[in-house]
């Protein structure tokens, strides 16, 4: 998640990014605007990135968060912001990590945030200076849509929008074996499908209609379309997806409890 917001940053132009890697085999080339430190070269890279920064945006896994927010705790400029992108770490948990006074904000944001498609939501503790959750906001924005709400919803939100991405992946990717077993090549399969989901997301985007519309234009009566979407139905596709969200908000909530 890390890399797909500084892809987005990058794309953006935003300048004086830099980004810490653990190792320098997963480390970045760097570049105008971009300074890459590694940790397993220099023990303070991670003090060395936030130093003078207005924003700190931590992304690495929810096990890490404490043990690195406790590292950099000193380091930190005065009126610094700090943002999350870990799933069900607390803004209370981070909070406790740093020096009193520090604005600290949760962000999700998902994979499309790389390409500029991103949606992310925010979170702020109560009581954050509305210019640093505008700060967060406006750096998000760069990188797609931005959500605000409060941090009792993130993990809901968490659970459509960051996770996401890979429902539709999954999706297609099902579709797509789907249609290879109708005989379909691959490369004829891949163009059916994700043409398909490519048309119909435009379509939904440049029409403004609502799904439950578009998929009513398809579903002529008593026709393909409509024996189709009836076996979707039948096997409670919408029961399916409220065990699923269920599922990952429960995962974010054992995160938090550590």
């Amino acid at each position: 998640m890390g890399g797909a917001i500084l892809s987005g940053l990058r794309a953006a132009g935003v300048a004086d990014l830099r980004v810490t890697t653990r190792t320098a085999t997963r480390a970045l080339e760097p570049a105008d605007g971009l300074r890459v430190l590694v940790a397993e070269q220099d023990s303070d890279a991670n003090r060395t990135a936030v130093r003078g920064a207005r924003l700190v945006v931590i992304a690495v896994k929810p096990a890490g968060v404490t043990a690195l927010l406790t590292e950099i705790a000193d380091t930190l400029e005065p009126g610094a912001v700090v943002v999350s992108v870990a799933a069900g770490i607390p803004i209370a948990t981070m909070a406790a990590a740093l020096p009193a006074g520090t604005a600290v904000l949760r962000a999700m944001p998902n994979t499309p945030s790389a390409v500029g498609a991103g949606v992310t939501g925010i979170a702020a503790a109560p009581g954050t200076a509305p210019e640093d959750a505008a700060a967060v906001v406006a750096a998000f924005r760069t990188v797609g849509t931005v959500v605000e709400l409060a941090e009792d919803r993130i993990d809901s939100l968490s659970a459509v929008s960051g996770s996401g991405p890979a429902y539709l992946y999954l999706f297609l990717e099902r579709f797509t074996d789907a249609a290879r077993r109708l005989g379909f090549s691959a490369e004829e399969a891949d163009a059916l499908v994700v043409g398909t989901a490519q048309g119909a997301l435009r379509l939904l985007a440049e029409t403004g209609d609502e799904p439950a519309e578009l998929r009513r234009r398809v579903t002529s009566p008593k026709g393909t379309t409509e024996r189709a979407v009836a076996v979707f139905e039948q096997r409670d596709l919408g029961g399916i997806f409220d065990e699923a969200l269920a599922a990952a908000i429960a995962r974010a909530a054992e995160l938090a409890a550590g």
